[in-house]
């Protein structure tokens, strides 16, 4: 097998520590549950990201020189969110509202100076979308990755995928675990099993998708 193939039949797959006094972060419960299965011909490689500012592009990085991917798929917890959301833009900015994991709080910051005010994923999230839906996963399209330490690793992602042709890379959010939701009262939960089930929809369709649907999933606000 060539470089380029042995390439192109990777998947990696990212995830997140705990945060923002939680005691699991539900991105990594259910990537690491993944890591090492074969989906579509890919072999999926799974690996923790530190809910830190500039430590986690570093780490990313680092993942994706080890890994050598066709594909990139972060994932990160968006509690209060019922649905796995398929992000669609990534920002150049660092605004939190809350500390990281080493104590960070950058406000008004761009991730990456001189770098473009935004990038789209190259995944095909129409299709990804369409495929939740009729696997009767909850899921959505977001507008809107937030400008904490997800959307620092997406737009980390999306730069660092800029020059590489054979290498596609989007994010997801998913919602709290139901153990999580039962602390947080009124926040949804989806169980394990299910965003499991979800991510390996999704990167199913992104491995065997090129051409994207062409549907609404627009917002209005």
């Amino acid at each position: 097998m060539s470089r380029r193939a042995a390439t192109a039949r990777k998947v990696l797959l990212t995830g997140f520590d705990p945060f923002g006094g939680e005691t699991i972060n539900p991105s990594w419960e259910a990537v690491r549950g993944l890591d090492g299965e074969d989906i579509a011909g890919h072999r999926i490689v799974a690996t923790c990201l530190p809910t830190e500012f500039g430590r986690s592009r570093r780490a990313l990085r680092a993942a994706i020189a080890r890994a050598e991917p066709g594909i990139v798929l972060c994932v990160g917890q968006a509690g209060g969110r019922a649905a796995l959301s398929i992000e669609r833009v990534a920002i150049n900015v660092d605004d939190a509202r809350i500390p990281d994991n080493a104590g960070r709080q950058p406000v008004d910051r761009p991730i990456i100076a001189d770098a473009p005010a935004a990038y789209f994923a190259t995944l095909p999230i129409k299709s990804m979308l369409t495929a939740l839906q009729g696997a009767g996963v909850p899921a959505e399209i977001s507008q809107t990755a937030g400008t904490f330490v997800c959307n620092h690793v997406f737009f980390a992602l999306m730069h660092a995928l800029a020059s590489r042709r054979t290498c596609r890379g989007g994010f997801v959010h998913i919602p709290y675990l139901p153990e999580q939701a039962a602390r947080h009262p009124g926040a949804p939960g989806l169980a394990l099993e299910t965003v499991q089930r979800g991510l390996r929809i999704l990167i199913e369709t992104a491995a065997t998708t090129r051409r994207d649907r062409r549907i609404a999933a627009g917002a209005t606000h």
